[in-house]
C-alpha cells in the first residue's frame, strides 16, 4: 500500500523548507488532504475545499514525510458532516486530522528533506487504487511524475466503485478489491519472486507508467530532486 511505498522513503531529516502548490483542473470542486506519518507534528492543513480552476499554496516544515490525494463528490449533510463519495477519510469534516484516505485514492508520497544527500524523495502511488489523474512537478531540473489517464473510464468492473449518479469515481487496486496474499503480498506472498505483477497491477501500469502500483512494484518507487525545491501538485490534466 501507499505506507509500503513510504517505508521505501523513510529515515529523512530536512533543512529546507518547501511549497507544495496545489491545483484544481478538474470541472467541478475537489478537497485535497495531507497525512502526516506517525506523531511527527504538522502544521500542515489536513484538508480543505478547492474550487474548479483555483489554487492553494501550502507551506511545508522540515523533515515532513507524508502524502496528498483529493476528494472528490463532497457535501455536507444536514448535521454538518463533511463526506465525499471518493476519497473520504472518515473525518466528517473538510480537515482529515489525522485521518486516511479510503480506497481508492490516487496518492502523493513526499519525504521533505534529506540531510545525507540534500535530496527529497517522492512518488505517486496506486497501490490503493485511482480516483483522479494527478501530476507533480518540480519547480527544478527533476523528473515529472503523472497519472494523466481517467483510469476511471477503463477500470474493470469488478474494481469500480460507483457514485451518486451511478458513474465510477475511483478504480480499486487488486488488493483492496479482493484482500487475497496473492494481491496483497503477504502470508506466502511476502516476497518478491512470491509476490510478482498481476493481470490488474499492470493495468494500472500500462496507463501510468510512472506510477507504484503494488508491494513489490520496485521499478518506480521514487523519484529525487534537490531539497528546498518546490512542487506544483495538479489534480485532473
Amino acid at each position: 500500500m501507499e505506507i509500503q511505498l513510504a517505508f521505501a522513503l523513510i529515515l529523512i531529516h530536512g533543512v529546507h523548507s518547501t511549497v507544495f502548490t496545489i491545483k484544481n483542473n478538474c470541472p467541478y470542486n475537489i478537497a485535497p488532504a495531507t497525512w502526516t506519518w506517525r506523531s511527527r507534528a504538522s502544521v500542515l492543513p489536513t484538508g480543505f475545499v478547492l474550487e474548479s480552476g483555483a489554487s492553494k499554496n501550502i507551506d511545508i516544515p522540515r523533515s515532513w514525510f507524508g502524502q496528498v490525494w483529493a476528494r472528490f463528490e463532497c457535501s455536507n449533510d444536514g448535521a454538518g458532516r463533511f463526506h465525499c463519495n471518493s476519497g473520504d477519510c472518515g473525518s466528517d469534516q473538510v480537515e482529515c486530522n489525522g485521518g486516511y484516505a479510503t480506497s481508492p485514492a490516487s496518492t502523493i508520497v513526499f519525504v521533505i528533506g534529506d540531510a545525507i544527500d540534500g535530496k527529497d524523495s517522492y512518488g505517486l502511488s496506486l497501490d490503493n487504487g485511482f480516483n483522479l489523474p494527478v501530476s507533480i512537478v518540480p519547480q527544478g531540473d527533476c523528473e515529472m511524475i503523472d497519472c494523466p489517464v481517467d483510469i476511471n473510464d477503463e477500470c474493470p468492473p469488478e474494481l469500480a466503485v460507483k457514485g451518486a449518479s451511478g458513474t465510477t469515481i475511483g478504480c480499486k487496486s487488486a488488493c483492496a478489491a479482493f484482500d487475497k496474499p496473492e494481491y496483497c503480498c503477504y502470508g506466502d506472498y511476502d516476497t518478491p519472486d512470491t509476490c510478482p505483477p498481476t493481470d490488474y497491477s499492470r493495468f494500472f501500469k500500462n496507463l501510468c507508467p510512472k506510477t507504484y502500483t503494488y508491494a513489490y512494484d520496485n521499478s518506480t518507487i521514487s523519484y529525487t530532486c534537490k531539497t528546498g525545491t518546490n512542487y506544483v501538485i495538479t489534480f485532473c490534466l
